[in-house]
């Protein structure tokens, strides 16, 4: 681990990135903490006390507690996210679109914009439906959230909401370009891990006090390490189809005859499904924080995380969702095509159909074991919840995000250093050509 900090610290250029990207983030931080006029913080901070469990609960989780204090960067990053989900969907099903995705870098830069005016629109409706919601919003006593509602204040908090959301998308924009890592995973990942400190305080607040023993806390370390393991595990696991070559003969040369393999991963859908799963578990919660009628509330209570059919209906829709988003994103009978054009062939597997049935019946099979395995790590919170009352949301989807992007942005830097290596090689060495 020293040597590594070492080497890391050697590099001029990939200092300079690890810097640029940690500053980009301390920006990110303290926009959260600036409020949006024209709200009574207190008395929202006690509205969104009682929101654990419900879409506005994730959401604040997602952006590191922005949203509970109503910042600058409430909306975050998410409608960035919904935008690009919707393209990305969109290229499957629209024809202009997905031939646009296949122009290559000049058609990913055209998605890229649309995906950044789809941004906009999408934080002026979520910040008109906020502003509109904050006016109704009333404290424990009675006195409301916004102290002079209107129009005014519509304008006022959508133009703020929507410009901290373009700020947001522009500083992801700028770490992945200068910086390490992706900068819209580092940006929610920053947002999550800012919640662990409290977390951390509130479970030594639990110690003191005795309403956790020393030997729950352990057990608790122990079982995120082996979460945290099996996450690791199970995103680098991926089945290895074994591609053969035909010899070719071009002109003087023979061509080909070599083998590879086609990697696919256990979990090709990624955090996408627990996100979709969440949001709509807990839009009942959601409708019933602003409703009062007896139905409702005992809709909401059957689906609460606590309960028993919250959890399977979750776990319903994550394998759902798995499945759909790996079938949109994994197309195996174009992959077969382009084996068969590059005269790649599966051993025992003939070219063409045959090989698309067979990527089609392994996917499959992959997509159940990552559905399992994706649906066990959101359940798991529950279970810590409910049985030993562990004081902060652990696992899940958050669990999932941090895991994955820590595991890319150390693939990242791991890709510089090995860049770096290379070029330490060359010094000082001069290439001849044949007859130099």
């Amino acid at each position: 681990m020293l040597s590594t900090v070492q080497n890391i610290l050697a590099i001029p250029e990939l200092r300079r990135r690890i810097a640029f990207t940690l500053t980009i983030l301390a920006v990110y931080r303290i926009g959260c903490h600036v409020p949006t006029p024209g709200i009574d913080g207190q008395v929202l901070s006690q509205f969104f006390a009682g929101t654990e469990g419900t879409l506005l609960g994730l959401v604040s989780a997602f952006t590191g507690g922005a949203l509970e204090m109503m910042a600058v960067f409430a909306l975050g990053i998410m409608p960035y996210i919904s935008a690009s989900i919707i393209l990305q969907l969109l290229t499957v099903v629209y024809e202009p679109l997905e031939k646009l995705s296949k122009e290559g870098e000049q058609g990913r830069k055209k998605i890229t914009e649309y995906t950044r005016y789809g941004t906009i629109v999408l934080a002026i409706i979520q910040g008109a439906g906020m502003a509109y919601g904050l006016q109704g919003m009333v404290g424990p006593a009675g006195e409301p959230v916004v102290p002079n509602p209107g129009v005014g204040f519509i304008l006022m908090t959508v133009i703020t909401l929507t410009a901290g959301t373009a700020f947001v998308m522009w500083l992801g924009e700028q770490i992945t370009e200068r910086g390490i890592g992706n900068g819209i995973s580092l940006i929610i990942f920053a947002g999550i891990v800012a919640g662990m400190p409290s977390a951390i305080v509130n479970t030594l607040r639990l110690l003191e006090t005795g309403a956790m023993t020393p030997t729950v806390i352990i057990f608790i370390l122990a079982l995120m390490l082996a979460t945290v393991g099996a996450i690791v595990f199970m995103e680098r696991a991926q089945r290895r189809v074994p591609i053969h070559y035909a010899k070719r003969v071009v002109g003087m040369r023979n061509m080909g005859g070599q083998s590879s393999h086609l990697p696919m991963k256990i979990n090709m859908a990624g955090v996408i499904p627990p996100i979709f799963a969440s949001s709509i578990m807990m839009f009942p919660a959601t409708i019933a924080s602003f409703v009062d009628a007896p139905w409702v509330q005992q809709v909401s209570a059957y689906l609460s995380p606590e309960h028993l059919v919250y959890n399977i209906f979750y776990v319903a829709f994550i394998v759902f969702f798995c499945y759909f988003y790996t079938a949109i994103t994994f197309n195996p009978v174009n992959v077969a095509e382009n084996i068969k054009n590059q005269g790649g062939f599966v051993p025992g597997i003939r070219p063409g159909k045959e090989t698309a049935t067979y990527l089609d019946t392994v996917l499959s099979r992959l997509t159940f074991a990552g559905a399992i395995y994706v649906s066990a790590v959101c359940v798991l919170p529950t279970i810590l919840i409910s049985q030993l009352n562990v004081p902060f949301f652990f696992g899940g989807t958050a669990l999932l995000i941090v895991v994955a992007v820590g595991m890319d942005t150390s693939a990242q830097i791991d890709a510089h250093l090995i860049s770096r290596s290379y070029e330490g090689f060359m010094k000082g060495v001069t290439l001849k050509g044949r007859h130099g």
